[in-house]
């Protein structure tokens, strides 16, 4: 009895031990070597839609330092880190917002500047232009589609939906509907997509668009500055500013970087937050793995829900490709 004892003991003790190895090896897969990101904004569009998932490569920058033009994964800037610093180290390079708003975003951007470069933003002719270094910056992959308004769901959904949250948290209530979608209409609620005017709704190149959401028939048009209305900014040289507007100035510390969004339009970056560190680079985006228009973490969930219609935000034709 004694000796069946110690081998159930050795068995189990046989188990963690593989547990735990598989655990380190995931830990440092995960850390050192790559990362798989799924995109959750449209502040990279076109390079990069919503619902496409991507592979980075972790190793190259332990190795060396990002390059200008790279697509990088981040730490989202405004996560406020712990102060134990063992804490910091698993949020730095293991946690994530997911389940329980342990750990940062993660945020997908372009590198414009790097330590010790100087990044420049103007309004010239009414178009905002990067310079860098004193030249003005060549940015073919800027995105050149204007962008319309587009609500996530329906109205009558998220009346539904409120309805039933009201409900369940409140019991039997009287809601005045005509009311509760007057209020929708007003409080917003929409996402800004990519519109090519030159197809139909119904063959949109990125995103289908049901016209039934379109909060806004006005296009918002590309190479439009964000917050035109501010005046001109005259910025003394050699001094930091930025607004999150498009008019900066930033001269770039050591492990200090520059980073945008390819949709200029919409994407929260540097020009509202800043400069970077370094140590909030996860990786670099190098391969789009697959692509599909919706918003589930996981395409299980998409096909669960929708067995039929997943099949037609499949996205084939961005299947497997080099991305830059």
């Amino acid at each position: 009895m004694l000796q069946g004892s110690k081998i159930s003991q050795s068995g189990f003790l046989a188990s963690v031990r593989e547990f735990i190895t598989l655990l380190l090896i995931v830990l440092i897969v995960r850390i050192f070597l790559f990362g798989l990101y799924q995109v959750p904004t449209g502040s990279m569009e076109t390079t990069m839609l919503v619902g496409e998932r991507f592979f980075a490569d972790k190793l190259s920058y332990f190795l060396r330092t990002p390059h200008r033009g790279e697509i990088i994964s981040l730490n989202a800037p405004d996560f406020v880190y712990s102060p134990n610093p063992v804490v910091k180290l698993l949020q730095l390079y293991v946690l994530g917002p997911i389940p329980f708003n342990w750990g940062p975003d993660n945020w997908t951007k372009r590198v414009i500047g790097i330590p010790g470069d100087h990044v420049e933003g103007k309004i010239e002719n009414g178009k905002p232009v990067v310079y860098l270094n004193g030249k003005v910056l060549d940015e073919p992959y800027v995105n050149t589609y204007p962008l319309i308004k587009v609500r996530a769901e329906d109205i009558q959904a998220q009346c539904d939906r409120i309805e039933k949250e009201m409900v369940a948290a409140h019991g039997r209530i009287a809601i005045d509907r005509t009311a509760l979608e007057r209020f929708i209409e007003q409080r917003g609620g929409y996402c800004p997509r990519s519109y090519d005017p030159s197809k139909p709704y119904d063959a949109q190149p990125f995103y289908r668009i049901d016209q039934n959401r379109v909060v806004s028939f006005d296009l918002i048009m590309p190479y439009t500055p964000i917050r035109p209305d501010m005046p001109a900014i005259e910025i003394p040289e050699g001094t930091n500013f930025w607004n999150g507007s498009d008019s900066f100035s930033v001269y770039l510390k050591d492990d200090e970087y520059w980073c945008m969004g390819d949709n200029r339009l919409g994407s929260r970056d540097c020009r509202a937050f800043g400069p970077f560190k370094g140590e909030w680079i996860r990786g670099r985006i190098v391969f789009r793995i697959w692509s599909m228009d919706s918003n589930e973490s996981w395409w299980i969930v998409d096909l669960i829900k929708h067995p039929i219609d997943f099949w037609k935000r499949v996205r084939w034709q961005r299947f497997f490709q080099w991305v830059h």
